[in-house]
């Protein structure tokens, strides 16, 4: 795993349990997390290995056709929290996602939103989103992760 001093990082796959361990600190700054990238750019498998480190319950899984899956998880102090992991691949814009209650997602206080395919409505993620940018890299099975605090 390397990091320049750009907020990009290249990691493997093997790498990734240490990245998020390493993203951690920043992660919980944010209760909303915008994923970027394309098909197979690895916005699910990060989504994973997140629920990994933090013992989710259930076993994550792509959103595509249910919009949100829901995932539970205790946090240190043993209090339950709840992530939810939301794909809008599907929507064709934000008055579609309001219809399908995205904005009450958002709006949850205690709750933690991962946010596929953003871009669909963006004018819906609150200012605070932490904006992760997912490109696969010229190395074989390698990716590229660059981290904005502010959509760019």
């Amino acid at each position: 795993m390397t990091t320049d001093n750009q907020n990009t990082i290249r990691y493997t796959l093997n790498e990734l349990p240490g990245l998020i361990q390493q993203l951690m600190p920043l992660l919980q700054q944010h209760k909303v997390l915008a994923l970027h990238g394309e098909l197979g750019a690895g916005k699910t498998t990060f989504t994973a290995a997140l629920c990994r480190y933090l013992n989710v319950r259930e076993t994550p899984d792509s959103p595509t056709f249910s919009l949100i899956n829901q995932y539970t998880f205790d946090d240190k102090d043993g209090q339950e929290q709840i992530i939810y992991h939301t794909d809008w691949y599907r929507l064709r814009d934000e008055e579609e996602a309001r219809m399908a209650g995205i904005e009450d997602m958002l709006a949850e206080e205690y709750a933690w939103c991962i946010v596929e395919w953003s871009e669909n409505a963006r004018g819906l993620l609150p200012e605070n989103t932490l904006h992760l940018y997912f490109k696969l890299d010229q190395l074989p099975g390698s990716r590229v992760l660059t981290v904005h605090q502010m959509a760019v």
